[in-house]
């Protein structure tokens, strides 16, 4: 018996390094209810927390999450708020609670999450913490009717970018990363207990009572679409002024290009004359000279990011205003009735 419990942690440990994928999250009903509640007392202030559970094959299981207090500006002392956490954890784990850290959640405005500081969060989590999500919640788009809950990772072959800090046109295309390719969003599956379901099944009534929701008619989406668009003119402004970068750069790169061309002619003119004259060639390449100088590309991580944020506004729209045209044709066939 001992043997055979010996063999199978042995491969327990042997497999940990060829980890399945991730394919679900799986939360606790009572972690979501936290998630918004926190996040929709403090609306429209981004607040953050850490969710703890189980790394478990391919389920990450999320069983319990606490937030973080927010800080004043004088008061960004990152020593406090790690001291938090793990004193927080001490806790939990004193009342036997999970307390292994699987990611963290944060709120958002209108879906203005895919920033760098997000990246840069994501990669200080994988420091210590072989898999882990980031839950988003929006609580302003949940007030259009839709539980606007996300998990999201970062994808292997940008994170090995990332590393490297090289997004130059040239490795992009040879890791065929595109700017779909930065988040993988994880599937959420929520789970209560059987004591939990046990209990709303006791709760809910026999006959239930119909009532009338006249709220779910309201055709007024005005305030939540001016927000968007506005959000959306202003990522247009900054993809523009990406281009211009980019733009910038092609132009210099092409001038130098020119001056090295004409450069190695003057200089191929001058050894066929040396040559003429029984001297030594010179050389054809000289790295002294600036001309020869390669130019910084600039990073295309900005651009992506915003083509990202570009696309996730514009299905927010497409999604409210669908909603709003189905209210529309319902409300004219009760008219007309």
């Amino acid at each position: 018996m001992a043997n055979t419990m010996a063999r199978s942690f042995l491969q327990a440990v042997s497999s940990e390094d060829v980890a399945p994928p991730l394919r679900v999250v799986q939360m606790e009903g009572l972690a979501i209810l936290k998630i918004i509640k926190h996040c929709k007392e403090f609306s429209p202030a981004l607040v953050t927390g850490q969710l703890l559970g189980l790394d478990v094959g391919s389920v990450l299981e999320v069983t319990n999450c606490f937030p973080f207090p927010i800080r004043e500006e004088d008061e960004e002392i990152e020593a406090d708020g790690a001291n938090y956490q793990l004193e927080m954890m001490r806790c939990l784990r004193e009342v036997n609670v999970d307390n292994n850290t699987v990611g963290w959640y944060q709120s958002t405005l209108l879906g203005s999450f895919q920033t760098v500081e997000l990246i840069e969060t994501f990669m200080n989590y994988q420091e210590n913490i072989r898999r882990c999500v980031c839950i988003i919640y929006d609580p302003s788009r949940s007030n259009q009717g839709v539980l606007a809950l996300k998990a999201l990772k970062l994808t292997d072959s940008f994170m090995d970018l990332y590393r490297n800090n090289n997004f130059s046109g040239e490795k992009l295309r040879e890791k065929k990363l595109s700017w779909v390719d930065i988040f993988e969003e994880i599937p959420i599956k929520v789970s209560n207990s059987a004591l939990i379901s046990a209990f709303m099944t006791e709760l809910e009534p026999d006959s239930p009572v119909s009532q009338c929701d006249y709220d779910r008619l309201k055709l007024s989406t005005a305030p939540y679409m001016e927000r968007n668009l506005e959000f959306l003119i202003e990522c247009m402004e900054d993809l523009n002024s990406e281009q211009n970068k980019f733009q910038y750069y092609y132009r210099n790169l092409s001038r130098q290009q020119a001056q090295q061309q004409a450069w190695l002619q003057k200089r191929r003119a001058e050894n066929m004359a040396r040559k003429a004259a029984g001297e030594e060639p010179l050389p054809e390449e000289d790295p002294s000279n600036p001309i020869f100088k390669p130019l910084p590309e600039p990073s295309r991580l900005d651009s992506y990011l915003i083509t990202n944020q570009i696309a996730n506004y514009c299905n927010q729209i497409n999604g409210v205003a669908g909603q709003s045209f189905n209210r529309l044709y319902l409300t004219k066939a009760l008219h007309d009735n």
